[in-house]
């Protein structure tokens, strides 16, 4: 699950390596808002519940796993997203051990494999609906998997989660392919890593990029190292602190559809260190995400489907695709409806029209092919083997392998690369 670790020999040198509370200056934020009355689902390894940062933030959760109980983690990396969302430190003043982004969010754990090598393909889609039935409103997806393709046990989870208002945010995988599911799938957040200068790190994979957040030596809470805490490489980490700063929006602006939280992400991220760069950026997205700027920025409110393409039967088998509503054009369906009306009547005439002059146009052909005449230069039916043969379609194989995702539990899939997700244009197939 994590590309690399190193572990950290005391909480005091923890707290002084969390360069992403600095750069985000958390202090600042927390003015605003800590993430209070938010409930994160990490759907993960488990989250130990003892560890001393996490103390009295972590639900009783639920294990799908059969093996245990959702509070024991016996690979660390639950409990590290755990930490970086919603961890709290301890001692003196709360001053050593991992500060997580949104130290007031509530964790809901949900186990679904106990090492990176029992997680079942496609097999956790019940862990994302209990974790809508048990009201989380983000669900943290560090993970990737290739059977959550679209139209699987899982998208459709997805969806259920995104049809019930929660945010899901995933990471786009770290072997430097294109984005793996289930980020690929609509309307999911998925997050790349930059370092500690703000630059993109380069394992992580790029495509259909949403937004960026530190994933570069982050340290954060590991109960299965000697000193319970590593620091560690990976999109798993920056997918952690986007689930956090959509918590941090989610407790500050309750009244806010999911789509409109995801609008606030986006529009108030930026390029930062990285000049020349164009939205959206194939390794950034639309920017790395600036919690102080998405809390207190006047952004418009937009329509509640938000900027990112939402699943339906047209576009369940296209991973970011514009939506309809996109926030670009300001106006919603039902603004719209009266002129579209029209539009079609014009249409439907003028089909009409051209219906008939094709008719005409071919009968008139066929009656001076009967009289000697043939297919005359530049137009005509060609002779039959003389056209061009038929063409294969064109586009990406559905779900290709991969190499083996050394940051992940499951070998990650494949997804094609995305229109402009504020483009007024079809979606493409993939």
């Amino acid at each position: 699950m994590l590309l690399t670790s190193a572990p950290v020999a005391s909480a005091d040198q923890v707290r002084d390596a969390q360069w992403p509370l600095t750069v985000y200056d958390a202090e600042k934020v927390w003015r605003t808002s800590e993430g209070a009355g938010v409930t994160v689902a990490v759907i993960d390894s488990g989250v130990d519940a003892s560890h001393p940062d996490l103390a009295g933030q972590v639900l009783p959760g639920k294990d799908f796993t059969g093996e245990g109980s959702p509070h024991q983690d016996n690979d660390g990396h639950g409990t590290g997203m755990a930490s970086l969302i919603a961890g709290h430190g301890h001692g003196a003043n709360d001053s050593s051990g991992v500060m997580g982004l949104a130290p007031k969010a509530k964790v809901l754990p949900v186990r679904i494999w106990s090492t990176k090598d029992t997680l079942k393909p496609g097999n956790w889609a019940e862990g994302v609906r209990y974790a809508v039935e048990q009201g989380a409103s983000v669900i943290n997806l560090s993970l990737n998997d290739s059977a959550a393709y679209p139209g699987s046990k899982v998208a459709k989870a997805i969806e259920y989660a995104q049809a019930n208002d929660v945010v899901v945010v995933a990471g786009t995988g770290n072997d430097a392919g294109t984005v793996n599911y289930p980020a690929a799938l609509p309307g999911v957040v998925a997050v790349s890593a930059v370092d500690r200068g703000l630059n993109f790190w380069s394992k992580s994979n790029t495509g259909n990029v949403t937004v960026a957040a530190p994933g570069v030596e982050t340290p954060q809470a590991d109960p299965t190292s000697r000193s319970g805490y590593v620091v560690a490489d990976g999109t798993s980490g920056s997918t952690a602190y986007i689930s956090a700063i959509v918590a941090l929006l989610r407790s500050k602006y309750p009244d806010l559809s999911a789509g409109q939280i995801i609008n606030r992400l986006i529009k108030s991220a930026a390029f930062v260190n990285n000049e020349g760069k164009k939205a959206p950026d194939k390794q950034l997205g639309y920017g790395i995400a600036r919690p102080g700027t998405a809390l207190t920025m006047d952004i418009p409110a937009g329509p509640k489907e938000g900027p990112l393409a939402q699943s339906s039967p047209s576009t369940s088998t296209n991973s970011g695709a514009a939506s309809e509503d996109s926030d670009s054009t300001g106006q919603t369906k039902e603004e719209n409806s009266s002129p579209s009306g029209s539009i079609f009547l014009i249409a439907g005439i003028a089909a009409v029209v051209i219906i008939i002059a094709v008719l005409f146009v071919v009968i008139r052909s066929r009656r001076n092919g009967r009289n000697g005449g043939g297919p005359g230069p530049g137009g005509g039916i060609p002779p039959q083997g003389t056209g061009y043969p038929p063409q294969p379609p064109t586009g990406h194989q559905a779900y290709p392998n991969s190499a083996p995702n050394q940051g992940y539990p499951a070998a990650p899939g494949q997804s094609p690369q995305p229109p402009n997700p504020y483009a007024q244009q079809p979606p493409h197939q993939g």
